[in-house]
């Protein structure tokens, strides 16, 4: 395979180790690229809802590729996010091209880069984390049984349905969450005179232009490799929002491990609520 030449990448919110991670379309993709520099901006192993009996192959294949990278003269940095936090205790070290930092300000063809995962905007995991995760628990498991449900609609010839996609257009909450999130990073951006923001966390992949009082910045968020599969790429001055085609269709083995998970996790209800 050909592999594209790519000045920058960047991805976030991969949640290693969780049912909704597409690491094999994720493996595929970095299989595809050659980049110099490559940023994990946060979230991509769930050390929250980390599992020892759950971290399949396909999630250890894309951990060898990023150190392979790395081996390989890719300049790679892990920025943490709230749910791989644990990793803050390693923040500034330093492994040949492999660095673990929580932000970072990069030099883009004469423009400034201020690259950080976004937790820090998010209340509910600065103030009660015990909420915030109990909801990545719950989401863990809505993808899961949305994986199931598109894997039906497949069969039918039906389009694929989005639960968490739903309910985030139609809660003003969630909405409103989102548009204060990006107001709030392109404020200190513009504030700070950096030329582009770029985070992740809230998994909703966008690149815009923002304009305020004092002035204007470009807001980039990389998405997620759960529900958009998508990264950041930078090239020839240029930024480009990759998104990997989608694919629904589960294998064999993915549906019966599913179903496994499902009737188990039923007759652990069944018994607990007698």
């Amino acid at each position: 395979m050909k592999k594209r030449h790519v000045e920058l990448v960047v991805i976030s919110d991969v949640h290693l180790g969780t049912f909704g991670c597409h690491a094999k379309e994720l493996y595929q993709y970095l299989s595809s690229i050659k980049p110099k520099t490559l940023i994990l901006n946060g979230d991509i192993i769930d050390i929250w809802q980390f599992r020892k009996s759950y971290f399949p192959k396909s999630h250890l294949k894309v951990i060898r590729k990023i150190i392979d990278f790395a081996s390989k003269g890719t300049e790679v940095y892990y920025i943490t996010g709230n749910h791989d936090e644990m990793l803050r205790k390693f923040s500034d070290s330093k492994v040949g091209n492999f660095s673990i930092i929580d932000k970072l300000v990069l030099n883009l063809d004469g423009k400034k880069a201020w690259i950080f995962h976004g937790d820090v905007f998010d209340s509910s995991v600065q103030h009660a984390k015990w909420i915030a995760k109990l909801g990545g628990l719950g989401y863990d498991y809505l993808i899961l049984l949305n994986r199931f449900i598109n894997w039906c609609l497949n069969k039918f010839g039906k389009e694929p349905y989005s639960f968490s996609k739903k309910i985030k257009s139609g809660v003003k909450s969630a909405v409103k969450f989102i548009s204060d999130f990006e107001e709030t990073a392109t404020d200190l951006a513009i504030e700070n005179n950096y030329d582009y923001v770029i985070c992740g966390h809230i998994h909703e992949p966008k690149i815009i232009d923002k304009l305020g009082k004092k002035g204007s910045t470009r807001y980039l968020n990389s998405g997620d490799w759960v529900e958009n599969l998508t990264a950041l790429e930078y090239s020839k001055k240029r930024w480009k929002l990759y998104r990997h085609s989608e694919n629904t269709e589960l294998i064999e083995e993915d549906y019966f491990e599913m179903e496994t998970i499902l009737s188990e996790n039923l007759i652990k209800g069944f018994l607990f609520s007698k």
